[in-house]
């Protein structure tokens, strides 16, 4: 994926991201919270050293703290470039506001041909959901790094509650 097109979409996510609040102060606040959340991200994935932009699809099962506003699980990510780039992680989850939830998640990452070659990672993640009955989807911004490399995603976040 070209850069420009990267940083076009970067652009209209975090115009989404800023003006979705507006929107939500008018929305019906009946959403309970689910016990679960299965979510799945599709991201256009920059690595600001090497100049590329990538595919990245993030995965996470979460179990919400039952009252509370956090929550914890797993999480898997995978950037679809040259490297063939995996993360699995640990995940925290925190609720900021009905819609706005914010992640961190501290894991291994590691490339399909050097399995050998584990490294920590981290991930910071913001996602807004529009909820759709068990379904809530919007925009959502991460930045991850690892000691070789460091990227930032943006991208449509889509999550299950159950």
């Amino acid at each position: 994926m070209n850069s420009k097109i990267g940083l076009k979409l970067l652009v209209v996510v975090i115009c989404l991201t800023f003006t979705s609040p507006i929107y939500a102060q008018e929305a019906d606040h009946n959403h309970h919270h689910h016990q679960y959340e299965l979510g799945l991200a599709n991201s256009a994935v920059y690595f600001p050293k090497e100049k590329e932009t990538a595919y990245g699809l993030h995965l996470h099962l979460i179990r919400n703290i039952k009252h509370s506003k956090l929550g914890f699980g797993l999480a898997y990510e995978r950037i679809f470039d040259e490297h063939r780039h995996n993360t699995i992680g640990l995940v925290g989850s925190y609720n900021l506001f009905e819609s706005m939830h914010i992640s961190l998640s501290p894991g291994i990452t590691f490339e399909d041909n050097e399995m050998s070659a584990l490294r920590f990672a981290f991930h910071a993640e913001a996602a807004y959901g529009f909820n759709l009955g068990h379904l809530h989807l919007g925009p959502m911004l991460e930045f991850a790094f690892d000691p070789e490399h460091y990227h930032i995603s943006v991208g449509l976040h889509v999550g299950y509650g159950f």
